[in-house]
């Protein structure tokens, strides 16, 4: 298995004493080539094992070695580090608004979604909820995380790509129950977000709050995290539930066009974010419990991923521009419902 490969998160965490770490589990000789990819908080395994695979095809395909570093923090958070000077060639995030920030500061490229397949999102994931063993509050759906004696814990929308998912699936599933009724949605998204126990800054701090201080009845997070911290943490001690009714989450890539002429990487940074669509990387990202489109992948591990109903951001909210400017912005939605 892929995690056998790796120590605990806690243990991993504590050898990292910066944001910007190498790619690398070990020291190795100076590259030809570097390279700065920027992503989200909770990807550091999982690129921590892409980036020596794909030194191997480039070194095969080019000649030439190539060390691969990372940036990991909240998504939103690496985009504006970039806009501040952090001089990252790619881009991998968990949120499409972040990299149409850059786009909008003519970092990133503005057809950037039409540049790589699947909307530039080389995988996907879903929303889920990781409960303590035995499932003791019968958390199934939605419909159970607004009942009285349930402590949710998620990273807040505010500052996570994650935690904006999370809301965005709970308001998906109550506008799907109540036919699209306000007043309904609101009364469900206000017993939902009374029930957080902790709002974490980003995915990393809510699976410390849940799993390492105790906190909470239910982690909700991406499906791809909490299958993982069910593998490293002990599967005996925890239950992953898929509900029936979640929303797509697309991992968008994008090379930071600016930034990588400038370091004379333009070639490398396209090839790197390439790399991730081919039949070895796909298996890779399905390893660490992604989903993805390559259809040999797909079928190699049909049995890990449960049937789910994905609600599209666009079809249910009319598209990121629109959700952030009705939800996420000061005074809208989500901070009117944290008023009540």
């Amino acid at each position: 298995m892929i995690f056998s490969l790796f120590l605990r998160r806690s243990a991993l965490a504590s050898a990292i004493t910066a944001t910007l770490v190498t790619g690398f589990a070990a020291p190795s000789l100076a590259a030809d080539r570097e390279l700065l990819n920027s992503s989200y908080d909770i990807a550091r395994e999982l690129f921590a094992t892409v980036n020596p695979e794909f030194n191997t095809w480039w070194q095969e395909q080019h000649d030439e070695s190539v060390e691969v570093k990372q940036s990991h923090g909240g998504s939103s958070k690496q985009a504006r580090a970039i806009m501040q000077g952090l001089r990252a060639d790619v881009v991998t995030y968990n949120q499409v608004t972040d990299v149409n920030v850059l786009a909008e500061q003519g970092l990133v490229a503005e057809d950037w979604q039409q540049q790589f397949p699947n909307n530039a999102s080389p995988y996907y994931s879903t929303t889920a909820f990781l409960v303590r063993e035995g499932n003791p509050k019968e958390i199934d759906s939605w419909d159970d995380l607004v009942e009285d004696d349930v402590e949710i814990v998620f990273p807040n929308p505010k500052t996570s790509g994650n935690g904006r998912y999370t809301y965005l699936a709970a308001w998906a599933y109550a506008d799907q129950k109540f036919d699209g009724d306000q007043e309904k949605i609101r009364e469900f998204m206000n017993r939902f977000l009374g029930n957080v126990k902790v709002f974490d800054t980003g995915g990393r701090g809510a699976t410390t709050t849940f799993v390492e201080r105790g906190i909470g009845d239910v982690l909700i997070s991406f499906e791809s995290e909490v299958n993982n911290i069910s593998k490293e943490y002990g599967e005996d001690d925890y239950d992953v539930v898929v509900p029936p009714v979640s929303i797509l989450a697309e991992f968008p890539v994008a090379v930071v066009e600016k930034v990588a002429e400038r370091n004379d990487n333009a070639e490398l940074a396209r090839g790197y974010l390439e790399y991730l669509y081919t039949e070895e990387a796909q298996r890779l990202l399905a390893g660490f419990n992604y989903r993805v489109n390559d259809e040999t992948v797909q079928k190699e591990f049909a049995d890990q991923f449960p049937e789910t109903e994905l609600l599209r951001v666009e079809d249910v909210f009319g598209g990121w521009g629109q959700v952030m400017d009705t939800h996420f912005s000061s005074g809208g939605e989500l901070d009117q419902l944290q008023r009540r």
